[in-house]
C-alpha cells in the first residue's frame, strides 16, 4: 500500500516554500538579515534531507557483523556443547571450568550483539539531534529579529545579534516583517517534522516535539506583536 502524498510531508516542497519566502523577504526588505537567516534556513534544509534519507537507510556493515556474532556464537556452543558434558557421578574441577567458559562466552557474546545493536540506533540519533540542534539555534535567531521591532511602530535597540532592515518601517511594512518572522518558524518546525517521519526513535520525537511546541509559543508572541500593531492602526484611523 503505497502512502498518499498528503500524508507525509515532502522535503522539496518545504525548501520550494522557503525559496519562495526568501526571495519575498529579499524583495521587500533587501537590507535585512531575515533574508540571510532564511538563507541558511534553506542550507539547514539540505541537512535535514540528508539526514532523513540518512536515519531511513539500514546500516547493513552493522547488522552483518551482529549476525556473524550471534553465528559465531551458536557455532562454539554447538561445537563446545558435547565436550562439557559431565559423565554421571563426575564433578571434576575442569569439567566446571569449561562449561564456565562456554557460558562466559555467551555472555560476551550477547553483549557485543546488543551493543551492534543499539550502536546503529545511537548513530542515527547523534545525527538527527545535531541537525535538530540547529533548527532550534534558528528558530531563536528569527525570534531575536522580531523582539528588534515594537509594535507601536517604534524602533528598538537592536542586539548586536541580530541585524533588522535600516530606517523607519511603515506600520504596514512592520505587519509584513513580522508575518514573515511567523513563517520562517511554522517551516522550521515542518523541517524537524522530517526526521520522525524517517526515524520512529522516541529520544528523536521528545525533541521534533519540543522544537515544534517552541516554534509555536514563539509564533503565538509574535502574533500578539502583530495584534497590537492592527489595534494601534485601528486607533489612529479611527473616527476622531
Amino acid at each position: 500500500m503505497t502512502t498518499s502524498e498528503f500524508r507525509k510531508l515532502d522535503e522539496s516542497k518545504i525548501v520550494e516554500s522557503l525559496t519562495a519566502l526568501r526571495d519575498r523577504i529579499e524583495n521587500q526588505f533587501p537590507d535585512s538579515g531575515l533574508g540571510r537567516v532564511a538563507d541558511e534556513l534553506i542550507a539547514v534544509a539540505g541537512e535535514v534531507a540528508e539526514c532523513a534519507e540518512y536515519l531511513s537507510r539500514t546500516n547493513w556493515p552493522i547488522r552483518i557483523f551482529a549476525g556473524l556474532l550471534i553465528a559465531g556464537m551458536f557455532l562454539v556452543l554447538y561445537l563446545a556443547g558435547p565436550r562439557v558434558e559431565l559423565p554421571a557421578g563426575a564433578h571434576k574441577f575442569s569439567d566446571i571450568q569449561s562449561i564456565a567458559a562456554v557460558f562466559n562466552i555467551a555472555a560476551v557474546s550477547g553483549v557485543a550483539v546488543l551493543f551492534l545493536l543499539r550502536l546503529e540506533t545511537n548513530l542515527k540519533r547523534r545525527r538527527a539531534h545535531g541537525v535538530l540542534h540547529e533548527l532550534r539555534s534558528l528558530a531563536h535567531v528569527v525570534d531575536m529579529h522580531q523582539l528588534a521591532k515594537d509594535p507601536a511602530g517604534r524602533r528598538l535597540p537592536e542586539p548586536e545579534i541580530t541585524e533588522s532592515p535600516k530606517g523607519a518601517m511603515s506600520p504596514p511594512s512592520l505587519g509584513r516583517y513580522l508575518d514573515y518572522c511567523t513563517d520562517l518558524l511554522s517551516l522550521t518546525g515542518k523541517l524537524s517534522a522530517l526526521l520522525v517521519q524517517r526515524f520512529k526513535d522516541q529520544e528523536v520525537l521528545s525533541e521534533v516535539n519540543e522544537i515544534e511546541a517552541l516554534t509555536s509559543a514563539l509564533s503565538g508572541r509574535i502574533w500578539q506583536r502583530i495584534q497590537l500593531l492592527e489595534s494601534a492602526l485601528d486607533a489612529a484611523t479611527g473616527p476622531p
